[in-house]
């Protein structure tokens, strides 16, 4: 049940991204769902260098806002380094 809640937030948050940043052209829902994961992540990274988590976590729980803020860095290095 953990990972279709974190694919539905993935969505979200990757359908997000994809309005800031409209220059990704078309994406289905799984990859809009990958971008919003990845974007996660990397909103993860992005905190655990300003604070660190509780002992014990692998991860720093960034927020839907980082993982938006991770999700257009990915959006816009896709688009800009990969293509």
């Amino acid at each position: 049940m953990h990972y279709l809640w974190m694919f539905v937030v993935g969505v979200v948050v990757g359908a997000i991204a994809r309005m800031i940043d409209p220059a990704a052209g078309h994406m289905g829902l799984v990859l809009t769902g990958v971008l919003g994961i990845v974007g996660s992540f990397i909103g993860g990274f992005i905190a655990r260098l300003f604070s660190r988590p509780a002992p014990g976590t692998p991860f720093h729980p960034a927020g839907i806002l980082l993982s938006i803020v991770g999700a257009v860095i990915a959006l816009w290095a896709w688009t800009h380094l990969v293509r």
